[in-house]
């Protein structure tokens, strides 16, 4: 007894559930791949060094202070209390600026590789010490330490050799810490000022090489703030608050510049906040930087390609349902899945070949494989091998086009839109003329 019509698609319909079934699983083996990948990169960044993030140079004074306060006791006598704090007056620099040249590398654990980066850098920082550092009238209340010149590092593990630094053109020997709450980790320098009677201008220069992993940040506290990277990294995602005002990117890697002042940063207001908290959390708030992560990796690529799959997948049925309504060449349930397994196992191969060859490499195999083992299959279903040929090429090229809405990013949407509309031009040219009623007599009739 004859098929109809709805039982048919109702079949097809069930298949395609139990395929995205599949795919559902394919989709979580992704997330957990990719969850495993990014372990293994945590674990390379706490065996040599992580993000990196450079805060400073900040000129810092030591500073005690005699606190005198009056004070009433419980008959209601005054009395004056003196207390001794301790502090620090901390001072940016009028100009900033460092230019980097940032080679990457690559490192591997297993299968997994990590991006780590060697920073060469050359800081320039200079200082305009107020008279009296600001005080005015109630230095007299004040004693002040030896003043030296911070760095911040996030992660000193990362600090190379050699360190070199001058002073006013002198050169001077780099010590281990910040020796200031302000900052964490880091280098600091001791800064021969005369004392606050009169005002000064300092000028530091130092070569800081600098391991890290993944990003690099930089934060902006001249100022003037100018900033100049280049490396060898061609696919640079630039983060922070700022985007470069200038910038290259090429094949070969990319340049960027950064301009910024304390108008854009605010930098000053933290900074003043900092001291009459004590602490400070807001001012490495503003920043900028380079990420050195593939912003489109093998993982995400891959993900992105299943979301297709439904398509894929109804567009292969409807060609096989196609070659049933026009030629009267029953396809059984049974084939429909077995084609249908061939393209859920295709996300498979392209996953687990993109771990070991790249994505590109790995899309053109498994897609070559899937086309050359579906086109065998018709040609056999469909008993002609010029069928079999033509339903491979079709596949082909929606191989080509899911390809192309992967590597266009901003286009995916236009893209598919067309592809879809297209297809469905298709499909209502080639049946315009078919008496759908006649299907389930096993007859096919012009209308």
């Amino acid at each position: 007894m004859e098929r109809t019509l709805a039982f048919k698609l109702a079949t097809i319909g069930l298949l395609v559930a139990l395929l995205l079934i599949a795919l559902s699983s394919i989709g979580r083996l992704i997330v957990e791949r990719q969850a495993r990948r990014n372990g293994v990169m945590q674990d390379i960044a706490r065996s040599s060094s992580g993000e990196q993030q450079i805060t400073g140079p900040v000129l810092v004074i030591p500073y005690e202070k005699t606190v005198r306060k009056w004070r009433e006791n419980d008959r209601g006598e005054r009395h004056l209390e003196e207390r001794e704090v301790s502090g620090q007056l901390h001072f940016l620099p009028e100009v900033f600026t460092l230019h980097g040249d940032i080679p990457t590398e690559l490192r591997a654990r297993g299968i997994y590789e990590a991006r780590l980066y060697h920073a060469h850098l050359g800081i320039t920082a200079d200082f305009e010490v107020p008279l009296h550092y600001g005080l005015g009238s109630e230095i007299a209340a004040y004693r002040f330490g030896p003043p030296f010149i911070a760095v911040g590092v996030s992660d000193i593990r990362g600090i190379e050799s050699p360190l070199t630094a001058a002073l006013d053109g002198v050169a001077v020997k780099l010590l281990p810490g910040t020796g200031t709450d302000l900052l964490q980790g880091g280098v600091h320098v001791a800064t021969p000022i005369a004392g606050p009677e009169s005002a000064a201008h300092l000028q530091l220069k130092m070569d800081l090489p600098l391991l890290g992993t993944s990003e690099f940040h930089v934060v902006p506290v001249g100022r003037q703030t100018q900033i100049s990277l280049k490396s060898n990294w061609p696919h640079p995602s630039f983060t922070g608050d700022f985007l470069p005002v200038q910038r290259k990117l090429t094949s070969d890697g990319f340049t960027a510049q950064w301009a910024t002042s304390f108008f854009s940063t605010n930098l000053e207001e933290a900074l003043h906040k900092c001291d009459e908290q004590g602490s400070c959390a807001n001012l490495a708030v503003n920043r900028v930087g380079v990420s050195f992560v593939d912003p489109v990796d093998q993982y995400l690529k891959t993900d992105r390609a299943i979301k297709y799959a439904l398509l894929f997948i109804t567009l292969t049925f409807a060609g096989f349902f196609l070659f049933d309504v026009l030629k009267n060449l029953p396809v059984h349930p049974v084939q429909y899945g077995l084609v249908g397994a061939a393209l859920a196992l295709f996300y498979l191969l392209l996953l687990s070949l993109s771990e070991h060859v790249g994505f590109g490499v790995a899309y053109l195999a498994a897609s070559a494989a899937c086309v050359g083992l579906i086109g065998f299959y018709v040609s056999h279903v469909l008993r002609s091998s010029a069928r079999g040929l033509g339903f491979g090429c079709g596949l082909a090229v929606l191989y080509g086009c899911l390809y192309g809405l992967l590597s266009a990013d901003d286009y995916a949407l236009l893209m598919g839109s067309l592809l879809l509309f297209a297809v469905l031009t298709a499909v209502m040219v080639l049946t315009r003329n078919v008496n759908w009623s006649t299907i389930g007599a096993g007859q096919v009739t012009e209308a």
